[in-house]
């Protein structure tokens, strides 16, 4: 077996990079920014970019399709989205594409952030987004829910009583009977709490398109379970206009990954703990 070796990265490396590479910002500062994702060491440089240096192998190929895809997104969707502005090479060491995007002032959202108006605003945005005109090529192409099957029943068992094992396997099973039957449309991918800001209490952007891709739209559905309760769960359903089969593979694509997340860090990671908790009670609620 072949373990993936994860590359030292440090803020001496970044500068070196930024420097070497994009002279013009050499003279900006550079400090690093917490908490950061498991996909990415973020800096920020100066007041208006960040540096986003991927950790590992599974996160190499979003420097490129941000940068191809987010510029054409930006002037058609309703909130504003991290435009890249250049795709670092790899060097000193460092084996893989970077990227430096605009900086999006804002606070990662949370439940406090939950209402009627934020839920039709979320509602619009996934609508534009899923309407636009997006081929669906080989890079973008999404893995469907039946694909997590194995490893959703391994956690469900895995995970004991923490949670209604009869209600899991119950959701599980009828969101596999409803399969995407549709067109491929384009969706976030990653469309979670962590991944939307708000300035002054109000949604400002949407961040993190690094799973961008083409499929099944229900996938952007986990925002409802991760941020919404039932009653702004209603009014968002409503101003997306779900129907029933789609709602359900929402629910059992909350339910995967909730899951998913819960096993692997739950046990390291508090915050991630109470989330992912959140995120499952919610998805077999309904």
């Amino acid at each position: 077996m072949t373990v993936e070796t994860t590359p030292a990265i440090d803020a001496a490396l970044a500068r070196r990079l930024v420097d070497t590479q994009f002279p013009r910002w050499a003279g900006l500062p550079l400090r690093p920014f917490a908490p950061a994702g498991s996909d990415h060491v973020i800096y920020r440089l100066g007041e208006e970019l960040s540096v986003r240096l991927p950790r590992h192998s599974g996160a190499i190929d979003q420097a490129s399709k941000e940068a191809e895809w987010l510029p054409r997104l930006a002037p058609h969707l309703p909130l504003a989205i991290p435009v890249p502005v250049e795709v670092g090479e790899p060097d000193f060491g460092y084996p893989w594409r970077w990227s430096v995007s605009r900086w999006l002032d804002g606070e990662v959202a949370t439940t406090d952030t939950d209402s009627h108006e934020t839920a039709t605003e979320l509602a619009g945005f996934l609508t534009a987004l899923h309407r636009f005109d997006a081929e669906a090529t080989e890079d973008l192409a999404g893995r469907p829910l039946e694909a997590r099957d194995t490893a959703t029943r391994s956690a469900i068992t895995e995970v004991g009583d923490s949670f209604d094992t009869v209600a899991m396997i119950e959701l599980w099973d009828a969101a596999l009977a409803v399969p995407h039957g549709g067109p491929p449309v384009l969706f976030h991918g990653d469309f979670h709490t962590g991944n939307l800001l708000t300035t002054e209490g109000r949604l400002s952007a949407v961040i993190d398109f690094g799973e961008l891709g083409t499929g099944d739209p229900a996938l952007d559905l986990i925002i409802a379970f991760t941020l919404m309760s039932a009653g702004t769960r209603a009014t968002f359903r409503a101003a997306l206009e779900v129907d029933d089969a789609t709602w359900t593979r929402g629910r059992g694509w909350a339910l995967a990954t909730g899951l998913n997340a819960y096993v692997h860090y739950a046990a390291v990671s508090p915050r991630v703990a109470a989330q992912t908790t959140r995120q499952i009670t919610q998805a077999l609620v309904g």
